[in-house]
């Protein structure tokens, strides 16, 4: 299975609230967002095509797994629905959508110059990092509190 299958069937069965079929379709459309294809960063983590869908999804693995252990739980009493941990994992970065450009520079290599893409920032909007998603996916269904 392709990360964007996987990605397209655990939003699907797990976020179901109004409006989240508008925002999978904005998500999965390569004429409005970039975020199936876009790197999570300009050099580290993801910084390769389809790197913000792998780091998304990776998170999503990762908050599913720790929410699981008994600590979290029973110690601390926490609980949240699958809907939820799947909107704040998933959907966490979604402030990268159409964020990144590709552009090229030149790298001496074996003492040829040769030209070679890498990615900046395209900020159009210029919001903090978690507040833009929360304010992206406020557009398209309601978040509850711990959620945004």
């Amino acid at each position: 299975m392709t990360n964007r299958e996987k990605f397209i069937e655990i939003f699907k069965s797990t976020i179901t609230r109004e409006g989240s079929d508008k925002l999978l379709e904005f998500l999965i459309s390569p004429d409005k967002s970039d975020f199936l294809t876009a790197p999570a960063s300009t050099r580290f983590h993801g910084a390769y095509e389809g790197g913000l869908l792998e780091h998304s999804l990776n998170v999503y693995e990762c908050l599913c797994d720790f929410v699981k252990r008994p600590r979290f739980r029973d110690k601390y009493g926490f609980t949240f629905s699958e809907e939820s941990l799947a909107i704040a994992a998933l959907l966490h970065d979604v402030c990268k959508i159409n964020f990144y450009k590709t552009e090229m520079r030149n790298v001496k290599k074996n003492g040829v110059w040769e030209s070679v893409p890498y990615y900046t920032i395209n900020d159009m909007l210029p919001y903090g990092h978690g507040e833009k998603s929360v304010y992206i996916l406020s557009g398209y269904m309601r978040l509850t509190r711990d959620e945004a």
